[in-house]
C-alpha cells in the first residue's frame, strides 16, 4: 500500500472511531484538531473527497462532516490486524461466570447475558447441535411397571428427556436388560448415527422384549432427531434502545430489526456464516443478506472444543459498534463455553 493510501486508510479509521465514539458525522477540522495526522487541514479534506468517491464515507446533510458507509466499516475490519487481548482480570472474570453455571442452560444463559453486558449489544446462542454430539450416556428411570423415563445426555452437555409409555408391564429385570441393549447400540455414536442404530433395534431384539424395544426406540429417534424449536438463546435486546437513532425510517427502523431476532431461523442463518472455532466473523449491514437487519451487523464465531464446533455465539447490533471490543469479545466468550461445556 502506497503512503497516500495509508495515510487514507488512517483518516477513515479516525472517522469510523470518532463516529463510533459520538454518533455525529466527522469534519476535516475535528479530525485535525483530535489526530495527530501530520498532514494540513487542506490535505486532510482532499483525502476525504476521495474516500467519498470511492465510497468508504458518505455525507448524510449538506455542509455536515462524514459518516463511515457499509464499505468503508468493511474496510476497517478487514485492516484489524489483530484481536484486541482482554486483560487477566478480565478474562478471570469470564471464566468465573461461565464456570459457576450449574448445567447446559444456566452456562448458556450466563454466556448470553455477560456477552450482552461486555459488548453492549444484543447477544445470542446457538445450543449444541445435536447432529455434532455424540452419546454420553443413556439412562432408564422406571417409574412405573408402565413407564419408564429416557434421559439422553450428550458430549456437548445437552440432556434430552422422554417418557415411554409401554403397552405391558416391564419388571426391573427388564429394564435393566434393555439398558444394556440401548447403551451398547448408542454409547459414543454421533446422533445421527445412533438414530439409524436404534432404529435398527427391532429386527435385532429377542421376541420377549420386542413390543417395549419397538416402543422405546419410537421414542428415542425422535428424540435424537435434530428439532427446531428451542435452539437459541438472546440476551440483552433492551440494548437496541441505546443506539434508537442508528435505526432510521428509512432502513425500517428498531421494529423491524426485533422483528427479525424473533426469527429463530434468521438468526440461526447468520450464525451458519460461523466456518469454525477461533475465528470470527462479521457481516456489515447488506452482508447479512436480511432486509431487516440491513441496518445492523453481525460478529460471530464457533464455540466448541477438539476441533469440533457444538454451535455458534455472536452479537447483533448497529453498523456503528466498536468492532475491535466486540470481535475481542466474542472471541473470549466463545473461548471459554468451549472450555466449560467440554470440562463436564
Amino acid at each position: 500500500m502506497s503512503t497516500t493510501d495509508d495515510r487514507r486508510f488512517e483518516i477513515l479509521h479516525a472517522i469510523v472511531s470518532d463516529f463510533v465514539d459520538t454518533q455525529e458525522p466527522i469534519g476535516s477540522k475535528a479530525l485535525v484538531d483530535r489526530h495527530r495526522l501530520g498532514v494540513s487541514s487542506a490535505t486532510v479534506r482532499n483525502d476525504m473527497a476521495v474516500l467519498e468517491a470511492e465510497g468508504y464515507i458518505a455525507q448524510p446533510h449538506t455542509s455536515s462532516g462524514r459518516v463511515p458507509t457499509d464499505k468503508g466499516y468493511r474496510l476497517f475490519v478487514d485492516k484489524i490486524s489483530e484481536i484486541k487481548p482482554l486483560s487477566a482480570a478480565e478474562r478471570r472474570a469470564i471464566l468465573s461466570v461461565l464456570d459457576s453455571g450449574v448445567d447446559l442452560d444456566d452456562v448458556l444463559r450466563r454466556s448470553v447475558k455477560l456477552l450482552a453486558q461486555l459488548t453492549r449489544q444484543v447477544a445470542v446462542i446457538q445450543y449444541p447441535v445435536l447432529s455434532t454430539s455424540r452419546v454420553r450416556h443413556l439412562e432408564m428411570v422406571p417409574l412405573s411397571p408402565s413407564r419408564v423415563l429416557l434421559v439422553v445426555i450428550t458430549d456437548t452437555g445437552r440432556v434430552e428427556q422422554r417418557m415411554a409409555t409401554l403397552a405391558e408391564p416391564i419388571d426391573d429385570e427388564t429394564v435393566s436388560r434393555l439398558r444394556v441393549m440401548f447403551s451398547q447400540a448408542l454409547d459414543g455414536k454421533r446422533l445421527e448415527d445412533a438414530s439409524v442404530a436404534v432404529a435398527e433395534m427391532a429386527a435385532q431384539a429377542p421376541s420377549d422384549l420386542y413390543e417395549p424395544v419397538v416402543t422405546i426406540a419410537t421414542v428415542l429417534v425422535e428424540t435424537l432427531v435434530e428439532r427446531g424449536e428451542d435452539r437459541l438463546l438472546l440476551g440483552g435486546t433492551s440494548n437496541l434502545a441505546r443506539s434508537a437513532a442508528d435505526f432510521t425510517p428509512a432502513t425500517g427502523g428498531m421494529d423491524t430489526v426485533l422483528e427479525a431476532l424473533e426469527e429463530q431461523v434468521v438468526v440461526l442463518k447468520l450464525l451458519a456464516h460461523t466456518q469454525g472455532t477461533g475465528h470470527v466473523t462479521v457481516q456489515i449491514g447488506e452482508e447479512t443478506n436480511t432486509e431487516n437487519l440491513r441496518s445492523t451487523s453481525v460478529v460471530s464465531t464457533g464455540y466448541g472444543a477438539s476441533g469440533t464446533v457444538f454451535g455458534g455465539v455472536g452479537v447483533v447490533g448497529p453498523t456503528r459498534m466498536d468492532y475491535p471490543g466486540t470481535i475481542a469479545s466474542v472471541a473470549a466468550v466463545a473461548k471459554y463455553v468451549g472450555e466449560v461445556l467440554s470440562e463436564r
